[in-house]
């Protein structure tokens, strides 16, 4: 903390050296396998060593992001020679080769996690930010260690919501859901005023809380079992006016009830389930490639708060806030659902848009994902930010009619209609009477429904 005063930064750089976090998604990789897989890393790691030595077709939606992120990768000698040709980003229908991102992953296939945490990609990582006026440190890569947690869940109408904890966002959409649940949302109907006004409310008052409690656990004891409590939610609740946009939304006291991102998920025959997300945080996280070893550093370390009063407070071996939550739903005890939305502060509020419209609008699992969707904007972060004294923007989507936008204006919200910045769905959902899976896509991002 006391290098960022130092540096009169009020807040910590979401490009750079400064936004980095040790990476983990490696060693998860190992640990997933180990416990629950039937082949070794460096066979799971085959065919994208294969890919990105002989190439891969940069389809519309990763070219358009490419291209985003061209002048920042520019200015980064080697974020340059790893992810542009000719100081260009690959052009959409072009083959674009990733030669040093496949020599790391085969370092990976043959040492394993110990190779990327101890052995010369750390080393290598650990020399670049020693040079470019980074914090990482070789003890850094080698003491750090998975954590296998225990999900949480409430239930909506009869089925069990499972998300993680913090120090994810996951626990929000619970949240917003107990908020929703007294409420006849199918009533309402999808696209309508008092649906998307609620949505809206409710989505407030969860990430009001989100901004005050949720942080790494090993660092305090975050009130999770209060938080997603349903008599919670029944106190809080009580802040919703239909009839009127909140603008000033503190967090709750749950003591009253004591007591750039990339998403999967696969069914096997068995039917163990796995909802898997990894994500840089923003377009090519940090925008830095530490030296010769292919990949992009994420810059989630940018979503620690520095204020000496937040629970979310920048300390030593602390994990940042995470807005990466993969979900699953259960049904009378067997997996119902496994599914995710990529997208930021989008994802909670999205995996509640998708469940509401296959659980109280009874849309199918393709319908549920291609349905317009909301996104309320401008909440309390968990980095210190106020909440827009306006109360927020909601932005919608196309599909959504003039006359239910002209109403929730009436109501005080700010309305905007935008293109993206949506979210990105994928799910796999079980018919357990019919032994058949259903899976979904969506045309927001890339991605397929695929059987095996």
């Amino acid at each position: 903390m006391e290098e960022f005063r130092r540096r009169e930064l009020k807040k910590i750089p979401t490009v750079g050296p400064l936004s980095w976090s040790v990476p983990g998604c490696v060693r998860g990789w190992e640990d997933l396998l180990t416990r629950f897989g039937t082949r070794k890393l460096g066979d799971v790691l085959t065919p994208a060593i294969a890919t990105a030595d002989e190439g891969f077709v940069v389809t519309e939606v990763i070219g358009g992001y490419w291209r985003s992120g061209e002048k920042a990768l520019g200015e980064w000698p080697e974020s340059a020679a790893t992810y542009l040709v000719d100081g260009k980003a690959p052009a959409t229908g072009t083959v674009a080769r990733l030669p040093r991102l496949a020599a790391t992953y085969r370092k990976i296939a043959q040492g394993g996690a110990k190779e990327f945490y101890e052995g010369s990609i750390a080393e290598r990582i650990v020399r670049f930010s020693e040079a470019n006026g980074g914090f990482f440190s070789a003890a850094d890569f080698a003491d750090h260690k998975s954590e296998w947690v225990e999900p949480v869940s409430t239930n909506y109408r009869g089925y069990d919501v499972w998300e993680l904890p913090p120090n994810g966002q996951g626990i929000a959409a619970l949240q917003i859901l107990n908020l929703l649940e007294p409420h006849d949302v199918k009533k309402f109907g999808h696209g309508s005023a008092d649906y998307i006004h609620l949505f809206a409310e409710a989505k407030k008052l969860a990430f009001a809380d989100r901004a005050r409690f949720y942080s790494d656990p090993a660092f305090g004891e975050p009130p999770v079992a209060e938080l997603i409590s349903k008599k919670y939610a029944a106190v809080r609740g009580k802040r919703i006016d239909m009839a009127r946009a909140a603008t000033d939304v503190p967090e709750g006291d749950p003591r009253l009830t004591h007591g750039d991102t990339v998403y999967l998920t696969v069914v096997d025959k068995d039917r163990n389930c796995c909802s898997m997300i990894q994500s840089l945080y923003e377009g090519f996280g940090s925008k830095v490639v530490p030296g010769d070893v292919g990949f992009a550093l994420q810059n989630r370390g940018a979503l620690f708060a520095l204020d000496d009063e937040h629970p979310n407070k920048y300390e030593p071996h602390k994990r940042p806030f995470h807005t990466i939550i993969p979900a699953m739903v259960t049904k009378d005890g067997r997996p119902w659902l496994s599914f995710g939305v990529m997208g930021g502060d989008m994802q909670p509020q999205g995996h509640v848009q998708i469940l509401v419209n296959l659980i109280d609008f009874g849309m199918n699992l393709q319908q549920a994902g291609d349905a317009a969707r909301v996104r309320h904007l401008g909440s309390a972060t968990p980095t210190g930010e106020a909440m827009d004294a306006a109360g927020g923007t909601v932005a919608v989507e196309s599909g959504i009619s003039d006359a239910t936008l002209d109403e929730l204006r009436r109501r005080g919200h700010q309305i905007l209609r935008e293109k993206g910045s949506f979210g990105g769905y994928q799910a796999v959902l079980i018919d357990w009477e019919h032994g058949v899976l259903h899976g979904a896509s969506e045309a927001r991002k890339d991605g397929c429904a695929l059987g095996y």
